[in-house]
C-alpha cells in the first residue's frame, strides 16, 4: 500500500486520523513515526470499529506539549484523546507506543477494555539498556536524524515502500522533539510487573521472531505476567509489524475485538 499523508483533526488535544465505525481502538505510534504508521490497519480494520490514531505530541502535526521528559506526559496526552471517546476502548502501541498503551492501561482500568502490545519492550538486560541509552545519548536535538542505522534495525538492507515512508517521517522530524521522545523510551522501565498485573481485561503481546530488541522472550513474559495475557511470535518478522506484517496484526486486533464483544 501507499503510505500518503492523511486528513487530521484535533481530539484532545493531538492532531489524530480516524476511520470506521464501532467499538473504539486507539492507535499509539512510536519513536519518529506518526498516525499514518498505521494506514494498514485504518483501512484493513475500519468495518471492525472506529480507529483513531493519532499523532504523538512533537509528531506530525501534534505540538510538542511536553518538556519534561516523562513517559507519563506522553500517557496525559493520550489520555486526553481517550476521554473523547465513547470509551471502554481497545489500545493499540508500537514500540514506544507499547510502553504508553500498557502505562495507559494499567492506570485508566475503567476506560479500557484490552490492550494489544507490539514490539513492546520488558525488562531490558544491561547490555540492551545501555545499548539503548547510548543512542539516546548521541542526539544532540538540533541536527536532523541520521535514519540509516534505524531503518536497519526495522529494515535490514531491503528497499521497501515502509521502508521509505519511515525514512520521510524521520527525517522530517523536530531533532528536539526526537530526541526527547527517544530519551523516555531509552530511560523507561514501562511497563513494570505490578502494571501488567493489574490488566483484568485481554492483553495481547505480539512480536517478530527476528526482532533482536522487542525480543519474543519479552512478550511471552508480558503474556505470563498479565491475569489474561497471550503472546503471539510472528515468524520471519521484526519491529515494523503495522507496517510489514499488517494481515497478522490486523487478524490480532479483529480477533480481540469479536472476543471482547459483549
Amino acid at each position: 500500500m501507499t503510505w500518503t499523508t492523511r486528513p487530521r483533526s484535533e481530539i484532545g488535544g493531538l492532531a489524530a486520523t480516524q476511520s470506521g465505525s464501532g467499538p473504539d481502538v486507539l492507535l499509539l505510534h512510536g519513536v519518529g513515526l506518526r498516525a499514518e504508521a498505521w494506514g494498514a490497519q485504518l483501512d484493513g480494520l475500519a468495518s471492525a470499529g472506529r480507529l483513531t490514531a493519532p499523532d504523538m505530541p512533537g509528531h506530525g502535526e501534534s505540538p510538542l506539549n511536553t518538556s519534561n521528559g516523562k513517559l507519563s506526559d506522553y500517557r496525559d496526552a493520550v489520555q486526553s484523546v481517550l476521554d473523547c471517546l465513547n470509551g471502554p476502548v481497545i489500545v493499540v502501541g508500537h514500540s514506544m507506543g507499547a510502553m504508553i498503551a500498557l502505562d495507559l492501561a494499567a492506570k485508566a482500568t475503567d476506560q479500557v477494555r484490552g490492550v494489544v502490545a507490539l514490539n513492546a519492550v520488558f525488562e531490558r538486560s544491561a547490555k540492551a539498556a545501555q545499548a539503548v541509552q547510548d543512542r539516546a545519548a548521541k542526539l544532540d536535538g538540533k541536527t536532523q536524524v541520521d535514519p540509516t542505522d534505524t531503518l536497519h534495525r526495522w529494515f535490514g538492507d531491503v528497499a521497501s515502500p515502509e521502508r521509505d515512508a519511515c525514512y520521510e517521517w524521520l527525517t522530517a522530524m523536530d531533532p528536539a522533539a526526537y530526541k526527547l521522545a527517544y530519551s523516555v523510551f531509552a530511560q523507561s522501565q514501562s511497563p513494570r510487573r505490578d502494571e501488567l498485573g493489574k490488566l483484568r481485561f485481554p492483553a495481547l503481546f505480539l512480536t517478530g521472531s527476528l526482532e533482536p530488541n522487542s525480543t519474543p522472550d519479552m512478550s511471552r513474559t508480558m503474556a505470563e505476567v498479565a491475569p489474561n495475557g497471550c503472546a503471539q511470535i510472528i515468524d520471519g518478522a521484526a519491529h515494523m509489524l503495522p507496517m510489514t506484517h499488517a494481515i497478522h496484526v490486523n487478524t490480532a486486533i479483529s480477533s480481540l475485538l469479536s472476543e471482547i464483544q459483549p
